[in-house]
């Protein structure tokens, strides 16, 4: 019995070993490091890794038919939050919901990412744990979503990301490094430990007040010089990048010394700021789609508290002129959205709301594929359709040169090699 049984092992494994490979017939292909579109390409997939593009349609029996459509690589968001999805009812849900049931949520917006074209992703903060077991269950195959990077957060008394901001004095209570709260160095470079200890893949820090949390304040500092520097040069010791939330100047002008990584959002960026992120190789992750989404919500009554309320109306619709003039400045801009302020699934308006700042469709396109797979240190895997690359392709019905707009129509979706849409 043990014999058979060990034959018929072998024998599955022989038929994954040999089974034929997966070809795509694609009627225009981006090659995102030329910024050209080329014609009528066959992209041959054995296993999960390109091994082969051919010119022209090369016959295959099982040849999936994309001949209407443009071929391109995964796409990558840099900024998600998986474990929620804004709405009126958010500030009360979080008094009532636990770890497990923003768990579950994040399973649901995980697959709609997916399918919305996007392989690869960060999440920027969820409740505790939830980020990096969505990361293990998705990596071990036990659900379907993008191959994700997870960052742990540390702030400070009153920060954007204080859990307590808000609430009732005698619920407030002083959060310190148990709950990523730090006050001076020492507590800064020992929350970085033990996020780097609970599984985290990066640090995510924010040098300014935000938008949404009910501070008051949406750009003042908020960590001082020797905490920043505590942060970054522990995280680079522990091989963790740093991602920065900064909507005022000065904290962003804080962070960028210290060595961060990415900025985000980054809305009151003048011009200094810019120059230091030339300098220092920043790059900016613009989230327009989160600032259009508070300017449009910040109009509705009662969408809102209305600490929330006056942040989202003043900050948000400065967001994509920021991007435009760094853009035209020269700054390193990668793809990002901040899901979970705007719906997940809707990842691609980013796209529209890009070239409408004057950023060409293929540069965009780039921005979400090599420049994303580059901050995620995966470009030697991900972000080209090139032979020996993992096969992370989608595909869109016409052509995103000419109408933009057809990234929010992914019509084809393989990750790792297997079909997913």
């Amino acid at each position: 019995m043990i014999q058979r049984a060990v034959a018929a092992c072998f024998a599955l494994s022989s038929f994954a070993a040999f089974a034929a490979p997966t070809t795509l017939h694609c009627g225009a292909l981006v090659d995102v490091r030329t910024l050209s579109v080329v014609r009528e390409r066959t992209i041959v997939v054995d296993a999960k890794r390109i091994v082969r593009i051919d010119a022209g349609y090369t016959p295959a029996e099982g040849a999936i038919d994309l001949k209407g459509h443009t071929c391109m690589p995964g796409l990558i968001d840099l900024h998600i939050h998986f474990g929620s999805e804004f709405t009126p009812a958010s500030y009360t849900e979080a008094t009532r919901l636990n770890p497990p049931d923003y768990a579950i949520r994040s399973v649901v917006y995980a697959e709609k990412t997916l399918l919305a074209g996007f392989t690869s992703a960060r999440d920027l903060g969820a409740s505790p744990g939830v980020s990096v077991a969505l990361r293990n269950a998705i990596n071990e195959g036990r659900i379907k979503g993008p191959r994700l990077q997870v960052a742990g957060g540390v702030g400070t008394t009153g920060s954007h990301g204080d859990p307590t901001n808000g609430l009732r004095a005698d619920l407030m209570g002083h959060p310190g490094p148990e709950r990523g709260i730090v006050s001076g160095p020492d507590q800064a470079r020992n929350v970085v430990r033990q996020r780097y200890k609970e599984g985290f893949d990066l640090i995510k820090i924010a040098t300014t007040g935000g938008v949404l949390s009910l501070g008051k304040s949406g750009d003042a500092p908020m960590l001082i010089d020797a905490e920043l520097m505590a942060i970054t040069t522990t995280a680079k010791d522990y091989g963790m990048p740093v991602t920065c939330h900064a909507h005022g100047t000065e904290g962003m002008k804080r962070a960028i010394r210290a060595g961060v990584q990415t900025i985000e959002h980054g809305t009151y960026m003048d011009d200094e700021a810019m120059e230091l992120m030339k300098k220092h190789g920043t790059w900016y992750i613009p989230t327009i789609s989160a600032g259009r989404f508070v300017a449009e919500k910040a109009k509705v009554p009662g969408f809102f508290p209305e600490v929330v309320r006056v942040k989202a109306a003043a900050i948000g619709p400065l967001i994509q002129g920021t991007f435009a003039k760094a853009y035209k400045a020269g700054v390193k801009i990668a793809f990002g959205t901040d899901q979970g302020v705007a719906p997940h699934g809707e990842n691609a308006r980013e796209f529209e709301y890009m070239v409408e700042g004057g950023m060409p469709p293929l540069e965009a396109i780039r921005a979400a594929t090599l420049y994303g797979a580059t901050v995620m240190g995966l470009e030697k895997d991900l972000g080209t359709l090139e032979p020996g690359k993992i096969a992370d392709i989608v595909a869109v019905p016409g052509d995103p040169v000419k109408e933009i707009a057809v990234m929010s129509r992914v019509s084809f979706v393989m990750k790792d090699g297997v079909r997913y849409k």
